[in-house]
């Protein structure tokens, strides 16, 4: 390696880890892909508070909302990588790839992950008179009236899109699918009685189940929730290995630093054991993941599995975006 070339490199190395040094010296601003109010946005609010504290400078939530996260995803992917434009997003991240046949970036490359923060369960549920009082009963019924009933969720790409797809393929009964901006009026939708069936994240349906608004089928984890001991798991009640969460991570520009990328990391860690985090995560029916899945390496591995996971039940439902 010729003199100058070294001299390059070791220039590199020492400006990068002095950028990481006085890193962060201004405002971060936090990618939300969706609007605020919702579980992606709770949880992103709540982590960021945690680590600003941490950081010493604030972390500034921007909901950047439209077309199943991908706006969101596309300004990430095209910022400054200098750590000052962060995105969080959940599984629709993952699924886009796959949905969206035009990205104007690839999903498993375009950025520079940090860490998994939570990974949220699902529940599948019901108008509160709709007949099956069981999972077992809900299949059957469905395999009989299918053509007849409605399945609500938040739009496409989102997680009770998702779900949806992968109950109706576990199921082998396509029923008409109604899209909605926004799991509110989905809930309000079901609750009324408009429509038959969702699949919605706990944080968005523990208040409605424990008032008898909705019926409750099953959870979606492989065991049953402490919080919910009494709603079996999508598995024990006939749906033998479904399952589905909408896991959400963070991430930065592809071509961030690593000493950025690692600070930030560390930081969530660190963030994930804060007490009064844990405790939000836990009125909402969440719970921070464990130490060693908040890193770069596990959320990249989480993502490319997710992506190859999710095409072909996508690619055989046959629904994309333009």
């Amino acid at each position: 390696m010729k003199k100058t070339a070294v001299i390059a490199l070791a220039f590199a190395m020492v400006s990068s880890a002095a950028l990481a040094q006085n890193y962060p010296s201004r405002p971060i601003t936090l990618l939300v892909p969706f609007a605020a109010g919702g579980a992606t946005d709770t949880v992103a609010r709540v982590t960021a508070q945690s680590m600003s504290k941490l950081l010493g400078q604030t972390i500034v939530i921007e909901n950047a909302t439209g077309a199943g996260g991908t706006i969101a995803a596309t300004r990430a992917s095209r910022a400054e990588p200098d750590g000052y434009t962060l995105l969080i997003h959940h599984i629709g991240i993952s699924t886009a790839a796959t949905l969206y046949r035009k990205l104007p970036y690839d999903t498993k490359t375009a950025f520079a992950p940090i860490g998994l923060v939570t990974n949220a369960p699902m529940t599948i549920i019901g108008r509160p008179d709709l007949p099956p009082n069981t999972l077992a009963e809900l299949v059957t019924y469905m395999k009989a009236n299918g053509e007849k009933m409605t399945f609500g969720n938040a739009g496409l790409g989102a997680a009770s899109h998702l779900c949806g797809m992968l109950f109706m393929t576990a199921v082998g009964k396509e029923i008409l699918t109604v899209p909605y901006k926004g799991n509110a009026p989905v809930m309000n939708d079901l609750i009324a009685k408009q429509i038959d069936l969702s699949c919605d994240q706990t944080t968005n349906t523990t208040s409605p189940i424990a008032s008898k608004l909705v019926k409750a089928y099953a959870i979606t984890t492989k065991t049953r929730l402490a919080s919910m001991p009494d709603l079996p798991s999508a598995d024990e009640a006939g749906l033998k290995g479904f399952e589905v969460g909408a896991w959400h991570g963070i991430y930065a520009p592809k071509g961030t630093p690593d000493e950025i990328v690692q600070k930030l990391s560390k930081t969530l860690q660190q963030a994930l054991r804060d007490p009064d985090l844990v405790k939000r995560f836990n009125d909402i029916n969440t719970e921070p993941v464990p130490q060693n899945e908040a890193t770069p390496e596990a959320l990249k591995a989480k993502l490319i599995s997710e992506v190859d996971r999710w095409a072909p039940i996508i690619n055989a439902a046959g629904q994309f975006a333009d």
